[in-house]
């Protein structure tokens, strides 16, 4: 998937809103790679008084666009909050149902998981480049968040919706994809997870590694 956007740092947004003009600067952030503390702690929720969360979100969703992915979780960025952006739009052409889908989920939850049917699929990271893994999971959940206004929602969600939420709420929960997956498989990748640590890897977006 080619990039939506030139390789800022930052972007100038002008919005109209009653026909006045605001302008907001964008900041494209570096996502912070496998081996990062932040990326295994367990988020906390916020409240509606969260420090500059407007700004935030928009943050979030202009570093989605530049990494060319369709799911952002909040540790990824280095906050410890229960926060998640997803953007299935950009996969409308293969997946129509989904076209117009862009989300903010706010002290997101799983509630349940119906674990009478599951599916295996490959799952890769913006904060794991280059590594794709085969992860089973339930095809249908009980999910319950706020969105961007705190209004609460508690719904059933099936589908490849419900296979991005559980990868991303995983983040909230300090764990990855690769947690999800066979010891063996696990440890075949070992030394591909250590050179994240390390930051010997290549991708196309801005990083923060472990030891630098």
């Amino acid at each position: 998937m080619k990039s939506r956007l030139p390789s800022f740092s930052k972007i100038l947004c002008v919005q109209k809103n009653n026909d006045q003009f605001s302008i907001s600067i964008r900041m494209i952030l570096p996502i912070y790679i496998f081996g990062q503390p932040v990326l295994r702690k367990v988020a906390e929720d916020i409240t509606p008084d969260y420090p500059q969360l407007k700004d935030l979100i928009g943050d979030m969703w202009e570093t989605l666009a530049e990494s060319e992915g369709i799911g952002l979780a909040a540790p990824q960025i280095g906050k410890p909050i229960r926060l998640v952006v997803i953007d299935l739009d950009v996969l409308s052409d293969d997946l129509p149902e989904y076209k117009g889908f862009k989300q903010v989920f706010i002290n997101a939850h799983i509630v349940e998981y119906d674990e009478s049917n599951t599916d295996v699929s490959e799952e890769g990271c913006l904060s794991i480049p280059a590594i794709h893994e085969k992860v089973t999971r339930p095809t249908r959940i009980h999910v319950e968040w706020d969105d961007e206004n705190f209004e609460h929602h508690d719904e059933w969600v099936e589908g490849y919706l419900a296979r991005v939420m559980q990868h991303e709420f995983d983040h909230l929960d300090g764990k990855m994809f690769v947690d999800r997956i066979s010891p063996l498989r696990k440890q075949l990748i070992k030394s591909k997870l250590r050179a994240l640590t390390q930051g010997r890897f290549r991708c196309g977006y801005k990083t923060k590694v472990a030891r630098k």
